[in-house]
């Protein structure tokens, strides 16, 4: 690729920002987008709406500079540490990048530049260069210049490591002192107990507190048998939507708009069509509770967290394939569907979802060929003979190859992360979190492997199969194909970084879903949704650019002000640049730009998004974890390289880095993933002595009795007589405590 490509790529992408930016700017001061830009804090009622008209339709950016300025502990009060955990992977990003940048674009790239393996580079005509004269390509072979890139290999490896063992290290501290800070929670005295044997004239409740009453007597308190209800659920569901459209009905104008709307129903028909329905529910709840209709599992509360946690690791049969125990999710976090389903159905959407994630690995192979297709201007002339009059203009030319190929693959990969998602569903995980963490999971590795090594390796088939058949090949294939693509991830970075971190802050799906709902139909501007947090969505491609940035800062450091500016994007997207001054000059400069970023997303956490359920800081090793495989695929390039470039020496001196990288993550595995597994006794004891003293006990315990329960279970009444225009905060359907 050119460098006028790349321009070409750049110049697009900047105006696509400066467009939402005031499109942002003007729209968010609307009331009727009140709901899309700023949900949470129009659902908590701190916003207040704005009284002057004129100023409305002016663009501004005052938003930038007004100051709200949330600490991390209010952001942990808010969001979660599940939100504090994703604001340090930003952050973390931010040092490693200011800190390889400054190797990069000072150090490695004037020597890069310097080079003459290639060509000699026009100065006079500095966009007619190609994009391989600024990588480690345009260094000849033995040159001594590529000791410098050795040592800021290493210098980068170990200024990594060192960041990943002090943000593993506060992680691990910051879960102990929220697990310190936070209220007694149901799940802390509970656990989920599966495979509960039959016994001949008890039921499976009976069983349960007859066998955990005789083996923990001082600590057990209470369960909940667990039922089918999927089909009741889904009875219950429709009847909640039905009493949600009677609530809000009102009598539609027309408009030109509105040609399409449905005609006023009575209130009679509704008021039977519901009654009916709830006479249903009741009859299902009755048939699901029968006996003999339970599932043989059970959430089983205990006195203590002390109490919970031995019944939790201790076997608790002769037989180890009964009693089996697992921790209890959240209440709200409970995937209730998960246990509707028999252990064959369970077993066979588990190989389902292997297959599915191979399918969709394979079809997504289809718009990687295409996007390299694009890349290779000569090939596409070749392939497509009647375009060549038009591939012969210069700014077609530069669209196709720079901005044309990562756009298309943006667009692709949208339909990844709710894909992945709902495969994780029917999996068979018991909560929402873990649904979430595996789809994570599965999109960080779907876009490594069909984004990164699918494009790099896209020259044929026959050239992958020699990489698999012949392992030891390995460095070498990648030293050859990683460089030989760095022009197209930086594309990639200008095209997907930047406009989607503004398609964040525009929120551009729920606004044109806002729009088309109000045009046909009666807008209410009580009714309005408060989106979750979508960390397999945002998580992997975080990780992905950090990927990028690893791998390519000393093969091609000019991606790295890209990477940065990515992060500026998003620290200015999240705002709070009034705090700057004051950190500037009472901190250092790593840690104001670390302040200074969780500040500005922590106000997308406070206006937008509000926590569905908290992990308790789990994501964080997903992220260790991704960050030491991006340190190993960037080692075993460089050894690949300077066996290529015949640096002996160099090559040797190599080698035991990736195993030292290695053994760091064995380190950090056993020095803190114990904490993330497990509380230890000495924290579980501690609370469970406070809790002795706290007079909100007793309540909390009546609580914890029916804090499991099946929602689909618990008794329902229809409000026929509330008002139409009561708040969303208020329950659609008035639950009466069982």
């Amino acid at each position: 690729m050119l460098l006028s490509a790349l321009l070409m790529s750049v110049g697009i992408n900047s105006c696509l920002c400066v467009l939402l930016f005031i499109l942002y700017s003007v729209l968010r001061k609307q009331p009727r987008n009140y709901e899309v830009f700023l949900p949470r804090r129009l659902a908590n009622g701190t916003y207040k709406r704005r009284r002057n008209k004129v100023a409305r339709y002016i663009p501004s950016l005052k938003w930038i500079w007004k100051s709200w300025r949330p600490t991390e502990k209010e952001l942990m009060e808010s969001s979660g540490l599940d939100g504090v955990v994703f604001m340090r992977m930003i952050t973390f990003s931010l040092k490693v990048f200011l800190f390889a940048g400054i190797i990069g674009v000072f150090v490695l790239l004037p020597v890069n530049c310097f080079g003459d393996q290639l060509t000699v580079i026009d100065y006079a005509d500095w966009s007619a260069n190609s994009l391989d004269l600024f990588s480690v390509a345009n260094l000849k072979v033995r040159s001594q210049w590529l000791w410098v890139h050795f040592g800021a290999i290493y210098l980068v490896t170990v200024f990594v490591c060192c960041l990943l063992y002090f943000e593993f290290r506060y992680i691990a501290l910051k879960r102990i002192e929220h697990f310190y800070s936070s209220k007694p929670k149901p799940e802390q005295f509970t656990i989920l107990v599966r495979n509960i044997p039959s016994s001949d004239g008890s039921s499976v409740s009976d069983t349960v507190d007859r066998f955990f009453g005789e083996n923990h007597s001082s600590t057990y308190f209470s369960h909940v048998v667990i039922h089918r209800t999927s089909k009741l659920r889904s009875v219950v569901d429709k009847a909640k939507k039905l009493y949600k459209e009677v609530k809000h009905k009102k009598p539609v104008k027309k408009t030109p708009m509105r040609f399409f709307s449905r005609k006023d129903n009575t209130e009679g028909h509704y008021e039977s069509v519901l009654q009916e329905m709830e006479q249903n529910i009741r009859l299902g709840q009755a048939e699901v509770s029968a006996p003999g209709k339970e599932v043989r599992a059970a959430f089983v509360s205990f006195k203590s967290r002390y109490g919970a946690a031995t019944a939790l690791h201790m076997p608790q049969s002769i037989n180890p394939t009964y009693w089996l125990t697992e921790p209890a999710p959240e209440p709200h976090d409970v995937h209730w569907p998960f246990f509707s389903a028999s252990f064959m159905q369970k077993w066979l959407a588990k190989i389902l979802v292997v297959f599915a994630c191979l399918l969709l690995t394979i079809l997504f192979l289809v718009p990687v060929v295409l996007v390299q297709g694009l890349t290779n201007l000569p090939a596409l002339e070749f392939m497509f003979p009647f375009l060549s009059l038009i591939l012969s203009m210069k700014v077609v030319s530069q669209i196709i190859t720079g901005y044309l190929p990562s756009l298309i693959l943006q667009t692709s990969l949208k339909v990844v992360p709710p894909t992945m998602e709902f495969l994780s569903s029917i999996q068979g995980h018991i909560c929402h979190s873990d649904i979430q963490k595996s789809a994570c999971n599965k999109v960080i590795w779907f876009t490594i492997w069909n984004v990164f090594f699918a494009t790099v390796f896209s020259g044929s088939a026959f050239y992958k199969l020699s990489v698999i058949l012949d392992p030891k090949q390995i460095p070498l294939k990648l030293a050859v194909a990683v460089p030989a693509q760095a022009s197209f991830f930086i594309a990639y970075v200008v095209t997907t970084g930047w406009t989607d971190t503004l398609t964040e802050l525009f929120r551009v799906v729920p606004f044109m879903v806002s729009y088309i709902k109000r045009s046909f139909e009666p807008s209410d501007e009580n009714e309005f949704v408060v989106p979750p947090m979508r960390y397999h969505r945002d998580t992997p491609r975080v990780l992905f650019f950090g990927l990028l940035g690893i791998t390519y800062f000393f093969l091609a450091p000019l991606i790295l002000p890209f990477i940065l500016l990515y992060f500026i994007l998003a620290y200015i997207i999240y705002r709070n640049q009034v705090y700057m001054t004051h950190i500037f000059y009472s901190f250092s400069f790593l840690r104001a730009l670390e302040l200074r970023t969780q500040l500005c997303f922590g106000m997308q956490f406070m206006n937008v998004y509000a926590p569905k359920f908290d992990t308790g800081g789990m994501f964080w090793p997903m992220i260790h974890y991704t960050m030491i495989f991006s340190l190993v695929l960037m080692q075993a390039i460089a050894i690949g390289l300077f066996a290529l470039k015949k640096m002996e020496l160099a090559t040797y001196l190599l080698v035991p880095l990736p195993v030292f990288t290695l053994l760091f993550n064995e380190f950090c595995r056993k020095r803190f993933m114990p904490i993330f597994t497990d509380y230890p006794a000495e924290v579980l004891t501690k609370r469970d002595k406070e809790d002795r003293n706290d007079p909100t006990m007793p309540e909390f315990y009546n609580n914890l009795v029916s804090a499991y329960k099946d929602p689909a279970l618990l008794p329902l009444r229809f409000s026929g007589s509330g008002s139409r225009n009561d708040s969303l905060t208020s329950p659609l359907l008035s639950f009466s405590e069982v």
